[in-house]
């Protein structure tokens, strides 16, 4: 196989399983466990369903560093394309798994609280089941401030996307307008947070951008041309 082609697959099976694990973490187990305006209950979920919350912190750790491992494989993959654009993708995402990696902790905490750790017996029940929600609150917060760099990062990949000479145009167009939906989404929670829903709503069809990247990039993987070929289509990018 060529390696261009398998660094593409390599890219696309990381891809996929950032897929399958993104909605565990960030829609299956909140839906589940966490409660809306009631701590009480939150926490009580959690102690009832503790090594679904401990599966949950794995999870999240182990998507991050997949996702990682992602952008990494494109930077392989299209470096040659563009250095600065690959390297501006990659810093994006290295400047977001901080925070990534905060929300784990921050779920290793909530866990302590909810459990009553005996470093904690000056709280009683209720002051721990808030501190549990707060902790909890913060993480979806958070995520508002992750899908910025979600945004950001899927810029320069879809430039790098269309000025390549092995991967389809319209997937760097669509990869682009993906971007800035997120980054859309991003501010309007930020600014306007009365308009999140409405917003996310009305940008979820172009959010499938990267679903449709990464099974080109798993089922196709990359189309190798002919020198000369490659050549021109990377100038008439460039245009």
């Amino acid at each position: 196989m060529h390696p261009i082609k398998k660094t593409a697959r390599v890219a696309g099976l990381l891809y996929l399983l950032v897929a399958i694990t993104g909605p565990f973490v960030l829609l299956y187990v909140p839906g589940k466990l966490f409660v809306p305006g009631d701590a009480t209950a939150t926490a009580s979920n959690i102690l009832a369903h503790q090594s679904l919350f401990r599966i949950h912190i794995v999870v999240s750790f182990v998507s991050e560093l997949l996702f990682i491992g992602v952008v990494l494989a494109l930077y392989r993959l299209l470096k040659g394309v563009d250095l600065q654009l690959a390297t501006l993708m990659v810093i994006l995402i290295l400047m977001d798994a901080p925070l990534a990696f905060l929300s784990v902790a921050n779920e290793v905490a909530t866990l302590a609280f909810v459990r009553g750790a005996d470093f904690l017996a000056v709280f009683d029940q209720p002051q721990r089941d808030a501190l549990a929600t707060l902790l909890i609150n913060i993480d979806r917060e958070g995520v508002l401030v992750s899908e910025m760099f979600w945004g950001l990062w899927l810029l320069p990949l879809g430039l790098l996307v269309y000025r390549s000479a092995f991967l389809p145009r319209l997937l760097g167009v669509w990869l682009f307008i993906n971007g800035l939906a997120y980054v859309t989404i991003s501010s309007t929670g930020l600014l306007f947070p009365q308009h999140l829903k409405k917003a996310s709503t009305i940008a979820t069809p172009v959010l499938f951008g990267e679903v449709a990247f990464m099974l080109w990039l798993l089922i196709v993987g990359a189309r190798v041309q002919p020198p000369a070929v490659a050549a021109d289509r990377q100038k008439a990018g460039m245009v």
